[in-house]
């Protein structure tokens, strides 16, 4: 089987680099003439655990290719993935010109029989504008040629995307037909060995679990935040409360942890998303919109914590900041709370020293020079005033506290995740601030 995959971010990439795996032939395309020499070269242009390994393993193998030109591949694939973003417009909806592009360019030289799948994260009803776009250029061009449209979400988690494509919880394809139904189980076929989590729907109700599933998780996040919050006014611990609920098998103990807000490319995006799509049809999604209000405080609460333990006076202080990424294990920093944190601390007028194990140069290419970026986190901490941790690396989750205290010129801790022993902090002479203690 053969199949191309348009857009070589983060989905277009790791998907691509997977199904080649399993001995389907791949093309990767992208407008990005110079992101495909680099990936031509050998030069991979996220970090993702395990994926550069597996790209330089097909490519050598013949299966994993890339080009600029959709149209050159278009004869000779079953399947193309429409994997392109989808950035929030300014009214807080996904911006759907790149799908509908890549849909005029199917429509304009589409010549045999295709299945066109919206891997992208996309409102409802896009599968619908995907088809009717592809069937005007063919309108234009006066032929007919049948396609299929069906949308095939995807659910990888930042820094285990590569597992969780290669054995996946669930695959969800939304299809119209029982011909494009057949192609993509054909497609799923080498996933499935073990056991069937191909979950086959409309299209619409596709569309929809994706953001259904990406909102009930930020959800979670931002329902543990504010019982974090409330737990430090009423003197409760929200690690203990957390598993007391989390025991509780309609409850579940994931995504229960407190800490100082969420990020990334998703959680963000597609709960703004999801409330645009409400909001268009007259509808008002009250729980989102107190979830995404939540997180957008959650993530300054940080600096509050330090603003007050300085009473209100930040200028001249030097700041330690461990943790850049929105999470671990990527070096993705879209939407990630230091990104707050940082602005906030530099315009009250501090030094802020910043170590992340991956994404030094991410960071370096959104903030340019207004942090100092430091070799290691204790270099980070050299005079420092205060230690902030803003994201779990597990590098940080034991520091040496003899360290610490010889390189910070205060014994300020601020820990946003959680994941510090506060009681030996404090046996060393550190004031310790967390998320819900």
């Amino acid at each position: 089987m053969n199949i191309a995959i348009v857009g070589t971010g983060y989905v277009g990439l790791v998907s691509g680099t997977c199904f080649s795996e399993m001995g389907i032939d791949v093309t990767c395309v992208d407008v990005d003439a110079a992101k495909i020499e680099r990936l031509n070269n050998g030069i991979i242009p996220i970090y993702e655990p395990g994926l550069e390994t597996l790209v330089h393993k097909n490519v050598r193998s013949g299966r994993l290719h890339f080009t600029t030109s959709l149209e050159e591949v278009l004869d000779n694939v079953d399947i193309v993935f429409s994997a392109v973003g989808t950035p929030p417009d300014e009214d807080g909806s996904a911006d759907l010109k790149y799908v509908l592009a890549v849909a005029r360019t199917i429509g304009q030289h589409l010549n045999k029989y295709t299945v066109i799948v919206t891997k992208s994260t996309v409102p409802v009803g896009t599968a619908a504008k995907v088809k009717a776009t592809i069937q005007a250029e063919l309108d234009k061009r006066g032929v007919n040629v049948e396609f299929d449209v069906a949308s095939n979400p995807e659910f990888l988690k930042e820094g285990a995307a590569v597992k969780d494509f290669m054995s996946p919880d669930r695959v969800v394809v939304g299809v119209e037909t029982e011909r494009a139904r057949a192609i993509m189980a054909r497609l799923y076929k080498p996933f499935m060995i073990v056991s069937d989590r191909l979950i086959f729907t409309d299209i619409p109700s596709a569309e929809m679990i994706k953001y259904a599933a990406n909102s009930m998780l930020a959800t979670r996040i931002s329902f543990m935040n504010d019982i974090a919050n409330l737990c430090e006014l009423v003197g409760a611990d929200v690690n203990m409360v957390r598993k007391g609920i989390g025991s509780d098998t309609r409850i579940g103990k994931k995504f229960l942890y407190a800490g100082c807000g969420y990020g990334g490319s998703c959680f963000p995006k597609d709960v703004k998303a999801l409330i645009k799509t409400a909001d268009d049809l007259g509808y008002s999604m009250q729980v989102l919109k107190a979830v995404e209000a939540v997180n957008e405080a959650q993530k300054s609460i940080l600096f509050g914590k330090l603003l007050k333990h300085f009473n209100g006076d930040l200028n001249g202080k030097t700041i330690a900041l461990w943790g850049l990424a929105f999470k671990p294990e990527t070096d993705d920093m879209r939407e990630a709370p230091a990104l707050v944190l940082i602005d906030k601390m530099v315009k009250a007028g501090a030094t802020v020293r910043v170590y992340d194990p991956v994404a030094m140069d991410e960071c370096r290419r959104r903030l340019g020079d207004v942090v100092t970026y430091c070799k290691d986190r204790y270099d980070a901490t050299a005079g420092a005033d205060a230690l902030m941790l803003v994201t779990e690396w597990k590098e940080f989750r034991m520091p040496s506290l003899d360290v610490l205290t010889r390189t910070m010129n205060g014994r300020l801790v601020l820990d946003g995740r959680n994941i510090l022993d506060a009681d030996e902090l404090k046996a060393h002479g550190f004031t310790y601030h967390c998320i819900g203690r």
